[in-house]
């Protein structure tokens, strides 16, 4: 992902930053809320800009609130997701956060499994626009139609229940990529404790037993003990 961080606070800025970058992710930073948005404005308008930034914006800034930034971003029609971080935590702060135009809302202090998780899912939501070509994944002979919510393997059609979808879209989105237990957490529950101990493993022993059968060689879902899961395949296409 191409990653706007808009954070006046330096120690966390750096930690998002060099975290960020050590995810794979193109990462660019503002101390300040104007030229953060004179920034976004000016991408917005530039076609050659690809992929699209997704934005982590603090709510708290020495120069523009957040609150500002996310409205004027949203009155000049710049449609890029927006998280926004902050420190206050009541509904009422929730609520106007996304009323402003913020796709989703993380407290500080956060986990960092779950910003990537969050990050990952505002990106998601907004991909769904894209044109129906690219909306089908394929993993080996797991295919998922993500406008159909419908998933075959070799040609069988699989009936999962939402959460179990929800955690095989996000295994298929990075074949082969480890994803932990708190990351599953964080972008399926949105929670980053699990209160059930082991309710991730539960869902993934219930989509080896629906992506597998008699005629399987081996599980498309893995696991690494102590570190989490990941599906593994051959090829990817995206259609």
């Amino acid at each position: 992902m191409h990653i706007v961080i808009i954070e006046d606070d330096p120690r966390i800025r750096d930690f998002l930053q060099r975290g960020l970058a050590a995810e794979g992710h193109q990462v660019k930073s503002f101390s300040e809320g104007q030229p953060a948005l004179v920034y976004l404005v000016q991408a917005a308008r530039d076609s050659e800009v690809a992929p699209p930034p997704v934005v982590i914006l603090d709510r708290l800034l020495p120069d523009i609130g957040g609150l500002e930034v996310c409205r004027s971003l949203r009155t000049a029609g710049v449609t890029f997701p927006i998280l926004m971080l902050t420190a206050l935590d009541s509904i009422e702060d929730r609520v106007s956060g996304l009323e402003a135009g913020a796709d989703d809302y993380l407290i500080k202090p956060f986990a960092f499994e779950e910003l990537l998780a969050r990050l990952s899912a505002v990106s998601r939501r907004h991909a769904g626009h894209a044109p129906s070509e690219q909306r089908v994944v394929r993993v080996g002979d797991l295919e998922l139609d993500r406008d159909q919510r419908r998933v075959t393997r070799a040609g069988r059609r699989i009936e999962l229940t939402p959460k179990e979808l929800a955690i095989l879209e996000l295994l298929m989105s990075a074949p082969g990529k480890l994803f932990s237990r708190e990351r599953i957490l964080a972008s399926v529950w949105g929670a980053h404790e699990d209160p059930l101990t082991n309710i991730v493993n539960v869902y993934i022993r219930r989509l080896r037993q629906k992506l597998d059968d008699e005629h399987t060689k081996e599980s498309l879902i893995t696991t690494q003990r102590g570190f989490g899961y990941r599906l593994e395949a051959p090829s990817v296409t995206q259609l």
